[in-house]
């Protein structure tokens, strides 16, 4: 039997939702799970500059935005979402950078909906303030970046549980919310996801 053919004999979640705080490895998860789930890995930052380097119309406004120093409005966001919509719920999706708030899950939402996109679980990726803190300091590190010390990672950290407590709660009251332990190594954390999406395989 194929891995395809396990997929569709499976009641498997193919419309995925990852939450988490920077550095809580959710470009390392989304890569992993598309490839066990056959599926696109969607990353908000990634959609931007693939949209700005096309150049179109929407790319080039996205450029504007960027180049000014401006946060891409949550309408540019959504309509670059809305082009993706439809191949999203016919081919399912690993979602991160999106939505970042309440107003965005909400509108994004609508979208979703007439797309058959609506994600089928949350997963929050939960790991500790200076675990989260330690790695991207590490990262800065490496990358060379002196403008992320300890001050604005922690800064970037309160933003972050300021936007995502509400949008955690807007997904409970769903019953769409599943966290997990991202501590542990990658491999690991990526078992306990197959294993919460139904493919408690990890093949």
């Amino acid at each position: 039997m194929t891995r395809s053919q396990r997929l569709s004999d499976q009641q498997v979640s193919k419309k995925i939702l990852l939450l988490g705080a920077p550095g809580s490895g959710k470009g390392t998860q989304g890569a992993r799970l598309a490839h066990h789930l056959c599926v696109e890995h969607l990353a908000v930052g990634d959609l931007l500059r693939a949209e700005i380097t096309s150049g179109s119309e929407l790319g080039e406004t996205i450029r504007s935005k960027v180049e000014s120093g401006e946060l891409v409005s949550d309408d540019l966001v959504l309509e670059l979402i809305s082009t993706r919509a439809a191949q999203m719920g016919e081919q399912g999706y690993i979602l991160d950078g999106f939505p970042r708030s309440v107003v965005q899950a909400e509108r994004g939402r609508e979208v979703a909906e007439l797309a058959d996109a609506v994600p089928d679980v949350v997963i929050y990726l939960d790991v500790p303030e200076d675990v989260v803190v330690e790695r991207l300091l590490a990262r800065a590190a490496i990358e060379g970046r002196a403008d992320d010390n300890e001050e604005t990672v922690r800064n970037r950290m309160r933003v972050f549980r300021e936007s995502t407590a509400p949008l955690l709660a807007h997904y409970e009251k769903q019953g769409k919310v599943r966290v997990v332990d991202a501590v542990g190594s990658p491999d690991e954390v990526t078992m306990e996801i197959l294993h919460i999406v139904g493919m408690s395989d990890g093949k």
